[in-house]
């Protein structure tokens, strides 16, 4: 025998893949995501329901309980998803807001340059006229409120106390005048009022 003949005969077959006919056990699913979770639980009980209604129509009599079990598990689930998406609605409308209100904070001191014009007559007439009484137009129709009434009861929360003087014909702790116009919008308040308060004496 030549030594050819020998080497062929000493090398092992190759692994080869599966034989014909044999299938390849399926990759385990990923786990640890969210969806695989919540998509697996529900499949989970929606074929365990399915297998109780089965052996009830057989005449198992411990199936019609474990039919409630999943159909409570199914509520709870649908519970659970209706609380996620109103907890997300909610988020998502706090987020727009805070943006919003950011946005229009950034113009408050554009708000107090129009206000100073217009006391000393700049603003009567003319383009920058039309221009400021748009603005605060738009503003207006989001919610964007001015804080500067006098004569009303004094709120802290909207309010800031700069002195403490008795103002004519206005009753105690309320504004007797406004030092620098506030600005709200909703709830929110994105500055306060610097007032004085009367004393009502």
């Amino acid at each position: 025998m030549s030594n050819e003949e020998k080497n062929l005969g000493d090398q092992q077959p190759e692994e080869t893949g599966p034989a014909a006919g044999e299938e390849q056990a399926p990759a385990a699913p990923e786990e640890g995501t969210a969806d695989t979770d919540a998509l697996g639980q529900a499949q989970q009980i929606l074929d365990d329901a399915a297998r109780a209604e089965e052996a009830s129509a057989s005449g198992d009599m411990d199936a019609e309980g474990l039919a409630a079990e999943y159909k409570e598990d199914l509520q709870r689930l649908q519970a659970e998803f209706t609380n996620y998406r109103r907890r997300v609605e909610r988020d998502k409308k706090n987020a727009h807001d805070e943006g919003l209100n950011k946005a229009v904070a950034s113009l408050i001191p554009v708000l107090d340059d129009i206000d100073a014009a217009r006391a000393h007559g700049d603003l009567e007439e003319g383009p920058f006229a039309a221009i400021a009484d748009k603005l605060e137009r738009s503003l207006a129709s989001i919610g964007f409120e001015r804080i500067d009434q006098t004569g009303v009861e004094f709120d802290p929360t909207i309010h800031e106390a700069m002195l403490r003087q008795p103002v004519e014909g206005v009753p105690e702790d309320h504004v007797g005048q406004v030092f620098r116009i506030g600005f709200q919008r909703g709830d929110r308040v994105l500055r306060a009022a610097q007032v004085m308060v009367s004393t009502g004496e």
